[in-house]
């Protein structure tokens, strides 16, 4: 085997431009380490082969290059979006890599449609209406949808559920909805609702409340007491949401909002998403630097990366805690990415301010909330090597539960921690088959040997610590399947239920030993296990639910002799979901273009097996 030779730094510096560009580092195997931009490329990549002034990671990477590509390019913003682009496609390991790159979701509201519903949308907007968002997630859209059903009565349901109701649904009967399907509101009167959902979204409350509260006094001056009594709660309840949201003057907000805060190593990005004067959601993010930089280098490459290597919206604000060093090439990229004029901003006033400054003290609990966390998480993983006197940290724990209803649809979990806590990227679940139901010895074999099957075929990372939701019998037959694949570095380690079977009261039962421990309440070894065991546990009956409910859907129209692919989609397009069909009775089944009398007959008696 050949050494390798050091990478010659003088000789390719004496090569470099001083042009704009983008650099990529790579190591002795032709792997990318880091991808960068400059405005001056040599003076950039000087700086890395330095004598003195480099922090470690960045010594640490300077060690591992054997090969730099240059690419040069006519400005430092073309040199941005490249270097977005190779971030995006090659993930380096040294820069900082954001997870979340999904489309962020809207509330849809169409424009062609009498009666038009109020929807959560994400992907590309193809239908004619009005689009309000982005907003931070679905968790956020869904309570603004929950609100505006409270507030304005404004259907929600789908068009092929809506177009074959003959009675209204309980939306009406809580008050929720004001039943267009059966005529229950005239067009006018629903499309003032929609105007009045419409300018909420867009941020004019006060314009609303003003309105509703006119409608309100003209209802009491005809003496429709019952309608101004209505009209009155509406208004209360918009004021009581008006007191409850930071509220700017109306239209006159559209921004995102960071705070920033660093310490001991972490970094916290706190998000504001105001769109029509309102705070519709916000979002914490701990990006991983994996070169020591400053607090300005840090943001510069997370909103680059957060704006130009993901789909997401940009709106015409981004304020920030302080001014980047290259907020310029920033401002020019965002704007030629969203074809309209984006501003970075750091010295805002009035409202924009009070964003400004709730951001950052979010930024700043999240962080301390952050280390607080990782501290404890730290103080658990030392307690637990100590329990089981190992010489080495512990940095990668697995632990396997088993769920399922009197041996039905058989789920085993796999929840993977490591020194961070949670990696829930590793986690899987396995579908047990051929085992007798309830038979969960059985079905822990069949769990760990595929799992161990393929770590041992070098598909995965062996964990220092297995952890089994079980006592004697489980860790025994764990110990089997490792003894049979020939895995000896493995510590496994039974969490079973004590004489009491109350949390805290675990016994713990050392595979390799035999011995078996009760803990103190308090140990945080004990903390440690409860969390990935109860994590094991959660995630085995989420999948279980999920399989069952697979089977008992599938059940429901396949099974049915007659009723293949196309009868199926018929009567969801007809029904618009299994339950509509199931609440269905054979007359209006029958109402389906290929539906006969006698198959959906057939059908009601297979939906309601209790009433042959």
């Amino acid at each position: 085997m050949t050494s390798e030779q050091p990478f010659d730094s003088k000789a390719f510096l004496s090569t470099i431009s001083t042009r704009p560009g983008v650099y990529q580092m790579y190591d002795a195997q032709g792997a990318i380490l880091y991808v960068g931009k400059a405005r001056n490329l040599k003076n950039r990549l000087s700086s890395y082969f330095r004598s003195q002034g480099l922090g470690g990671k960045t010594l640490a990477l300077v060690s591992r290059i054997q090969h730099i590509e240059v690419t040069v390019t006519h400005s430092e913003t073309e040199a941005l979006l490249l270097e977005q682009n190779l971030i995006k496609s090659q993930k380096p390991p040294y820069n900082i890599l954001l997870r979340d790159d999904k489309s962020y979701p809207y509330i849809f509201i169409s424009d062609v449609d009498a009666f038009p519903a109020v929807r959560f949308h994400r992907g590309a907007k193809r239908a004619k209406g009005r689009y309000f968002g982005p907003f931070p997630s679905g968790g956020a859209v869904r309570e603004s949808l929950n609100l505006l059903q409270k507030l304005f009565k404004i259907r929600q349901c789908e068009d092929s559920f809506y177009k074959n109701r003959s009675r209204p649904c309980l939306q009406y009967q809580i008050k929720r909805c004001t039943a267009p399907c059966v005529n229950l509101i005239d067009e006018a009167s629903y499309q003032r609702d929609i105007r009045h959902a419409r300018m909420f979204l867009e941020g004019k409350n006060n314009s609303v409340i003003d309105e509703v509260a006119s409608q309100m006094e003209e209802a009491a001056q005809r003496l429709d007491f019952e309608r101004a009594a209505e009209l009155r709660d509406q208004v209360s309840a918009l004021r009581q949401v008006q007191e409850q949201q930071f509220v700017s003057a109306e239209g006159d907000g559209e921004a995102d909002v960071f705070g920033f805060a660093t310490g001991k190593g972490i970094v916290s990005l706190h998000a504001l998403y105001v769109r029509g004067g309102r705070i519709i959601g916000s979002k914490v993010y701990h990006p991983k630097i994996s070169l020591e930089s400053t607090d300005s280098e840090i943001l510069s490459s997370f909103i680059a990366q957060y704006y130009l290597s993901s789909v997401r919206d940009i709106p015409s604000a981004i304020i920030l805690p302080f001014a980047l060093d290259d907020a310029d090439c920033i401002e020019q990229a965002l704007t030629e990415k969203s074809g309209r004029k984006v501003a970075l901003l750091h010295k805002v006033r009035s409202d924009r301010a009070g964003w400004q400054r709730l951001a950052q003290t979010n930024a700043l609990q999240q962080l301390t909330s952050h280390l607080t966390s990782k501290e404890n998480i730290y103080q658990r993983y030392l307690g637990l090597q100590e329990l089981l006197d190992l010489d080495m940290p512990i940095t990668r724990m697995e632990c396997f539960d088993i769920s399922h209803s009197s041996g039905e649809a058989t789920v085993a979990s796999c929840v993977v921690f490591d020194e961070n806590g949670p990696l829930k990227s590793d986690y899987r679940t396995f579908n047990i088959e051929d085992i007798t139901g309830g038979d969960d010895y059985a079905a822990m074999q069949q769990a760990l040997e595929r799992r161990y099957t393929r770590l041992k075929k070098g598909e995965g990372k062996l964990p220092d610590v297995l952890i089994i939701d079980g006592g004697k019998g489980q860790v025994s037959q764990a110990m089997q399947v490792l003894e049979m694949l020939q895995i000896s570095e493995v510590i496994v380690v039974g969490v079973a239920k004590g004489p009491t079977r109350k949390a805290g009261f675990e016994v713990l039962v050392h595979g390799q030993t035999g011995e078996e421990k009760v803990l103190k309440a308090d140990s945080p070894a004990l903390h440690l296990l409860q969390h990935i065991r109860d994590e094991a546990h959660r995630f085995a009956i989420t999948g279980h639910r999920a399989r069952r409910a697979k089977a008992r859907k599938r059940s429901l129209l396949e099974d049915i002799p007659g009723v293949g692919a196309k009868r199926r989609r018929e009567l969801l397009k007809y029904f618009g979901s299994i339950k509509e069909i199931e609440n269905a009775s054979v007359e209006e089944i029958a109402k389906v273009s290929t539906i006969s009398r006698n198959l959906a007959q057939e059908i009601y008696a297979t939906l309601h097996p209790d009433s042959q």
